[in-house]
């Protein structure tokens, strides 16, 4: 494990990222430029000074609540900031201090914003998923973790099993039962993870959501027409094979072949 000083340093950059990504989360389904103008109020629209920008200190000492207007700021905020600092303070732990951490924490954040942005519009930008497959295939040339082999069979399948399962959903139904932002999603996560990844990711989105989905039409008294986002499930799959998924695959195949 890395040394104490490096992980503390982790967890600040990545939560001080997660404030940037929070921007990204705001803006990019507006189509608004994620670098200019600087971070505002979302109510009074005051620019957010630097000493009340610090990623979850500047929360609590202002209350969740604007310096200028007094009106609450959503608790999403610093919730962002610590779960990235979070993500980099695993993946730190994980990879060590390598190039793999960077390739993955970076992925980690794509997955962020993109489980942010479909619980709150149920779309998945393709700014982020489209450039994200490349990006995945070109990553695996330096990662360790992935061969580009595996990389390349990942992508078309993530994409493919999805496309034929939307296909096939409205070859009966006459209905969309998933959108194509899952599709490309599952691609650029087959890309960063590899093939074996994505059937993990598969199995575990598909029983999260479901069980989730579940608790959620009941409370909400929906019938099985409520739609519930697929993304961010998607997002809790992948981030579940990075940290724990060879381990778990290995274990499984070690009880159930022994």
């Amino acid at each position: 494990m890395p040394a104490l000083p490096i992980l503390i340093v982790a967890f600040i950059l990545g939560a001080c990222i997660g404030s940037f990504l929070n921007v990204c989360i705001c803006r990019i389904p507006e189509s608004q430029s994620v670098v200019s103008p600087p971070s505002a109020c979302p109510k009074c629209k005051t620019p957010i000074r630097f000493y009340d920008n610090i990623p979850m200190l500047s929360y609590l000492v202002l209350r969740g609540k604007c310096r200028t207007c007094a009106e609450p700021i959503s608790v999403r905020y610093p919730m962002v900031e610590l779960l990235t600092g979070l993500l980099a303070l695993a993946s730190v732990i994980r990879f060590g201090m390598s190039l793999d951490f960077i390739i993955y924490f970076i992925f980690l954040s794509s997955l962020v914003v993109i489980t942010f942005i479909d619980l709150d519009h149920q779309i998945i930008p393709d700014v982020i998923s489209l450039p994200g497959i490349p990006v995945g295939l070109v990553a695996a040339y330096f990662l360790t973790t992935v061969s580009l082999t595996d990389a390349l069979i990942g992508a078309l399948i993530g994409g493919g099993s999805l496309f034929l399962i939307a296909w096939g959903y409205y070859f009966i139904t006459g209905k969309e039962g998933m959108g194509g932002g899952d599709i490309k999603l599952l691609a650029m996560i087959g890309a960063f993870i590899g093939w074996q990844g994505v059937f993990f990711t598969i199995f575990i989105a598909s029983a999260t959501g479901s069980l989730i989905g579940g608790v959620l039409m009941l409370f909400a008294q929906k019938d099985l027409k409520f739609a519930v986002p697929f993304g961010p499930f998607l997002s809790i799959g992948a981030i579940a094979y990075i940290f724990f998924g060879p381990e778990l695959i290995f274990w499984y195949y070690h009880i159930a072949f022994r």
